[in-house]
């Protein structure tokens, strides 16, 4: 198996749409072409199945938030996209305590459609972050 790997800016435009529906939870185009209802995404200890409830996720943590992914760099090996990057993250009650925090997305594509693949699972990891700062 084959590794490809690319630098800043090499995400595909749909990583870039559905993190911008993330940052925005303007949930529309990219969510519904590759979630589903058979979607699992396990954030830290939550696990979470299901588009809506992905996106009611989303919406209960990240509500009182202005965030910003930015993709640093991509792996894709068969079936499997990984992202690493940074968030930018702040309340939206105090938007000039900026917090930075790292994060790794792990997906487990169905590739039957390499225009629009379907998400069968997503794993995330975001951190260290100074909690503190944003609660």
């Amino acid at each position: 198996m084959t590794a490809t790997i690319t630098g800043h800016g090499g995400a595909p435009a749909w990583i870039n749409d559905f993190l911008h529906e993330i940052d925005t939870l303007e949930f529309a185009t990219a969510f519904a072409t590759h979630l589903d209802q058979d979607t699992e995404m396990i954030f830290g200890t939550a696990r979470v199945h299901g588009v809506e409830a992905i996106k009611d996720f989303f919406v209960k943590i990240d509500a009182p938030l202005v965030t910003t992914h930015e993709v640093i760099e991509t792996w894709t090996v068969g079936d499997v996209l990984i992202l690493r990057g940074e968030a930018t993250v702040a309340k939206k009650t105090e938007p000039d305590t900026v917090v930075c925090a790292p994060f790794t997305h792990i997906f487990h594509l169905d590739r039957s459609d390499d225009a629009a693949p379907r998400i069968r699972s997503l794993h995330i990891t975001a951190g260290p972050v100074d909690t503190d700062a944003l609660l």
